[in-house]
């Protein structure tokens, strides 16, 4: 059933919200020097790419789709595209801001030694913008709620 489906979605995203946030907190903000990371720092980095990573496929590949279908949204035929656009007319992300996020992550996700300090730039946006995903989440994990009440008060 679609709504077992999102709740254990949605319980796997605050897991992975959680040690965003665990990584976050070891990390300073901004990062000025990759080298001058501690080996716990570097850890947190990289536990924080990663789990920001799997948050995001985890919305996009899997909670878009389920809300949407529990919404009624009929998914026949959708592209992902389409099933992006529905959520933004949802107001819940607008299709630039994610495909920032994505570009952003594929940009950290990929590993080059010799340009580490030139990704700072990135890298500290990044800490950044993990906040944005986390926004997406609660947005859709609030409109699933209140669809789930509303149906539960009218039977």
């Amino acid at each position: 059933m679609v709504l077992n489906r999102l709740e254990l979605y949605f319980e796997e995203a605050h897991k992975h919200i959680d040690l965003i946030n665990e990584s976050i907190a070891v990390l300073p903000s901004p990062i000025k020097v990759y080298d001058d990371l501690s080996q716990l720092q570097r850890f947190a980095l990289n536990a924080l790419i990663f789990r920001f990573s799997k948050l995001q496929d985890l919305i996009g590949s899997k909670i878009f789709r389920n809300y949407l279908d529990f919404s009624g949204f009929n998914l026949s035929d959708s592209t992902f595209f389409d099933i992006l656009r529905e959520i933004e007319k949802e107001s819940i992300v607008d299709i630039d801001s994610w495909d920032e996020l994505r570009e952003l992550r594929n940009k950290i996700a990929h590993d080059y030694p010799e340009e580490v300090d030139e990704m700072l730039e990135s890298i500290n946006l990044f800490l950044i913008k993990s906040g944005d995903l986390m926004d997406i989440l609660i947005k859709l994990e609030k409109k699933f709620y209140e669809i789930k009440n509303a149906r539960n008060r009218a039977d």
